[in-house]
């Protein structure tokens, strides 16, 4: 390879893992248990966003590859921020219960659960499992699944 071809590789690639360090629009952690805290509270605010339409929190913490499988549809980041941003729509409330997070390097699993009220009294659970991670320092969710588990009616 001659100089010429071999300083455009290099540039091309720097600039390419450049410009993915700057536009990661989540903070980047050093420290393991940072990243644990952060990814609780990433989980726990796109709970919260469920009822309140904020598409601010999924479109921070899904990956531009992102997959989701909900409901037995898959869903890529570009709609699950669209139909966050279109609304609650049937949602009333979305808690999350509890978000259980176990590290592997760059790899991180989320499994927790959410319990839901839809307008029309309907209660239920999201059971999930997300798989996180870090990408030029950038934490973010590349995989969802989630389970729909419908509450006895009171």
């Amino acid at each position: 390879m001659d100089k010429r071809a071999l300083l455009f590789w290099l540039v091309s690639i720097c600039g390419t893992a450049n410009a993915q360090a700057a536009t990661c629009p989540a903070p980047k952690f050093t420290r393991q248990t940072a990243v644990e805290r952060y990814i609780v509270a990433s989980e726990e605010a796109w709970a919260k966003s469920v009822a309140t339409n904020d598409a601010s929190v999924v479109k921070r913490i899904l990956a531009d590859d992102f997959l989701w499988v909900l409901d037995g549809r898959l869903v890529d980041k570009k709609n699950a921020v669209k139909e966050a941003a279109e609304g609650p729509g049937s949602f009333v409330s979305n808690e999350p219960d509890y978000v259980h997070v176990r590290s592997f390097g760059n790899t991180a699993v989320a499994q927790g659960s959410e319990t839901w009220t839809r307008k029309d009294g309907r209660r239920g659970k999201f059971v999930w499992t997300d798989t996180w991670v870090r990408r030029a320092g950038c934490w973010q969710i590349v995989n969802a699944q989630d389970t729909v588990v419908p509450l006895p009616t009171q």
